[in-house]
């Protein structure tokens, strides 16, 4: 019988590992091909992972609970092909097995390779790094991946390749990011992911080792940096201010019921805190009249029900943010560096309570949607968010926020701006209250229903004024909403 690799796949291009949170499937129980064998978390959304082959569970290499790296075998799959299957398995195993040997004398490789692979003698172990995850991932080809880095790396042509090529396949994006962030050389940091890859957790304690350094350490990264001393105080400063999450422990009562976090709990904690490490929130509030909107939605309920939709307040919210926006490009922007990042598209990611924890999925292009059609993406977004079946790229990419605590009667709230976003928007329960109007010149007493709101923002880039603007527009597009404009 032929065995058939199940590594943990790659879920979106930011994200470098993934935690086994049930296994679907026992050792000895026999699967099908794509019947979901298990289910992973990660950073972005959880997932279930289906079988690459039929067959049986013969090996469950990672336990339920454990974080491992993109590509790492979590099991093995024993397929019933025969004797068919098995030169296929074993193929691969001659580079493992000669892996090593460019630690052998120094000349030997330019005088074993055949003649058709003269032309690129200098690499002698690349094909281990460049071979399948799936493969790479098993323990007898990480010596020879390890003692790899050590050799230089020239390319084909005979150019040796750039520190930026050498990143790329030593880190995912995300690492990069940091390292670009904090001024790292990734070559300075012995990798111990696959294929010598610097991980996350890799950055992160080097970021943290070289904070507690009595003296910083010339940074490779940024040559034409001058050592003026408020410099690197303010980089030495940012690298603890934004390095990893640590929060506090406190002794437990003999009361007391300790339990740990779950993934998603765990990672709203270490994002929320950071999100408010990094911006400067503010917060400014406005009433908005929900009247004219509570009269289009009674008028144009049973038809949207004949077509299947439930248009929420929440829609008209999203559709009246979303064209709000397009007059506001800084509120839909954010802060990269010193510069001013505005982003070319409207997403709206909308906060979905999963009783516990929180996700929050993205309408794209917003702006170019009706209020039926934002209500269609919502409805469908937030179902398949209860079931735990997003994608990852659906919950990526906001550029503007919106959480609604008024469905459970928060009057209103002050939400934490996301990462990467300049602003969010938070609104209150829609209640029936007396209101002061002006009727033919007279001050009359009439029931209207009104709801407040919050826009919670990032001082480096929006300011009062800037926030007083946008939410004097939003009330006036909500307000006015034309009963034919559905």
């Amino acid at each position: 019988m032929a065995r058939i690799d199940v590594p943990m796949p790659q879920m979106g291009e930011s994200i470098a590992e993934g935690t086994v949170s049930k296994w679907l499937k026992q050792v000895g129980d026999a699967v099908a091909r794509d019947e979901p064998l298990l289910e992973i978390s990660t950073d972005k959304v959880d997932a279930e992972i289906p079988a690459p082959a039929a067959g049986t569970l013969a090996e469950i290499v990672v336990g339920e609970g454990k974080t491992v790296e993109v590509g790492t075998v979590l099991a093995y799959i024993e397929t019933e092909k025969g004797a068919a299957a098995k030169p296929e398995a074993k193929a691969p195993a001659p580079p493992t097995a000669e892996a090593p040997k460019p630690e052998a004398p120094k000349g030997e490789p330019k005088v074993a390779p055949p003649p058709a692979a003269a032309a690129q003698p200098p690499a002698p172990a690349r094909p281990v790094r460049e071979a399948a995850p799936v493969e790479a991932a098993r323990p007898a080809a990480r010596p020879a991946v390890v003692a790899a880095r050590a050799e230089p790396e020239p390319r084909g042509d005979g150019r040796t390749e750039t520190a930026e090529e050498r990143l790329r396949r030593r880190s995912t994006p995300l690492v990069r990011r940091i390292a670009a962030e904090h001024g790292v050389d990734l070559t300075e940091i012995e990798g111990t992911g696959y294929a010598g890859r610097v991980t996350k957790q890799d950055i992160l304690s080097y970021l943290e080792q070289r904070a507690r350094a009595p003296v910083v350490p010339a940074r490779a990264a940024a040559p034409a940096a001058a050592p003026v001393e408020g410099v690197i105080l303010a980089d030495h400063f940012w690298e603890i201010f934004h390095g990893q999450v640590r929060h506090p422990e406190f002794p437990a009562r003999p009361a007391d019921r300790l339990e740990p976090m779950d993934r998603i709990r765990r990672l709203t904690a270490d994002h929320m805190v950071r999100a408010k490490r990094v911006a400067p929130h503010v917060h400014s509030f406005i009433e908005v009249d929900f009247t004219q909107i509570d009269r289009i939605r009674q008028k144009n309920r049973s038809k949207w029900e004949q077509q299947g939709v439930k248009v929420s307040y929440t829609a008209f919210v999203a559709w009246a943010a979303a064209q709000t926006l397009l007059e506001f490009p800084r509120v839909n922007a954010t802060i990269s560096g010193e510069s001013v990042l505005f982003r070319g598209e409207i997403n709206v990611g909308i906060a979905v309570d999963l009783d516990p924890g929180l996700i929050v999925p993205v309408v794209r292009n917003a702006d170019e949607l009706n209020v039926v059609g934002i209500a269609k993406r919502i409805n469908d977004l937030a179902q398949r968010a209860r079931e735990r079946k997003l994608k990852p790229e659906e919950i990526q990419g906001a550029t503007f926020s919106i959480t609604n605590p008024g469905v459970l009667g928060t009057l209103v709230g002050m939400p934490i701006i996301p990462e990467g976003t300049a602003a969010i928007l938070g609104t209150g329960a829609i209640e029936k209250k007396p209101v002061v109007m002006e009727l033919d010149g007279t001050d009359v007493i009439a029931i209207r229903k009104r709801a407040l709101f919050s826009l919670g923002y990032d001082h480096r880039l929006v300011d009062g004024a800037d926030a007083a603007r946008f939410l004097a527009r939003l009330k006036h597009v909500l307000e006015g909403f034309p009963e034919d404009g559905i």
